[in-house]
């Protein structure tokens, strides 16, 4: 359904860099117009990138959306549009990295579960009403390839991954006769300020060579938009050890999780 300037509308979380920026980008360049949303900043700047081409309605919404209040101020925002939503991708996240017992800090660890997992819940609550009364829409989940292993110096995080692919596939099947598809994107190591904002620069996963957020990105998209269930999207490296991750025990992959992620093993 097109909106008043004729085209669809998305909605973006997290976009201001990485994959959230790419995914926005993917759907601008595909007709869409999109509102976008992160916490810091640099949304502004990305919005702008995007309107360049000063055909497409870009707008964004700075909100932390780790707080109960700035994902309704997002939800908000949405309604404010009067348009509905062709397309959500719930892709806000974030990590951390080191030992739990020792290194992390408990409100850094509280906060990737209420990013990565209460405000997925939240949003999704808010949102999936409005496209089942619609009878249509496309949801997208950023995952993660780290859902499918133990976290090994990365516990919480990869434990908040398995929740939202959980998730995304259980909604899966309560809307399959809804006329809204869910797809799960399961990036492996991509390319942005992740590694960097999780603590992780000195990590072997941290130092390694990563993923294109904007393949990552493409395919993810391509999937959303043919109603698959899931993508491991990325490098053909990516989706080897996704393959990999299937057919492994849980303590190998823990193991090898822990050689990728211990701190100094990238130095």
């Amino acid at each position: 359904m097109t909106g008043p300037t004729g085209r669809n509308f998305a909605v973006v979380t997290g976009a201001s860099s990485g994959i959230g920026y790419e995914l926005a980008k993917q759907f601008v360049q595909n007709g869409y117009d999109v509102l976008m949303t992160a916490e810091d900043e640099g949304i502004e700047q990305a919005a702008a990138d995007l309107r360049r081409d000063g055909q497409h309605e870009v707008v964004t919404v700075r909100a932390d959306l780790a707080t109960f209040d700035g994902v309704e101020e997002l939800y908000a925002a949405i309604l404010a549009t009067g348009r509905p939503v062709d397309a959500i991708a719930i892709n806000a996240g974030r990590g951390i990295g080191g030992d739990f017992v020792s290194q992390t800090d408990l409100r850094e660890e509280l906060n990737v579960i209420d990013v990565n997992v209460t405000s997925t819940v939240h949003l999704a609550k808010r949102v999936l009403p409005d496209l089942v009364a619609r009878g249509a829409g496309r949801v997208l989940f950023t995952s993660s390839i780290a859902s499918m292993m133990p976290g090994t110096y990365q516990a919480v995080y990869n434990a908040s991954k398995s929740f939202v692919q959980s998730f995304a596939e259980a909604l899966r099947n309560e809307l399959k006769d809804t006329g809204v598809t869910v797809t799960a994107l399961m990036p492996g190591p991509t390319d942005t300020n992740f590694f960097h904002r999780a603590e992780m620069d000195d990590t072997k996963v941290g130092a390694s060579e990563k993923d294109d957020p904007a393949v990552v990105a493409k395919q993810g998209f391509e999937a959303l938009m043919k109603g698959e269930e899931k993508v491991v999207a990325g490098s053909v490296k990516t989706k080897v050890q996704a393959a990999a991750s299937k057919v492994m025990p849980d303590s190998a992959k823990a193991q090898m999780h822990r050689k990728m992620a211990e701190p100094g093993s990238g130095e």
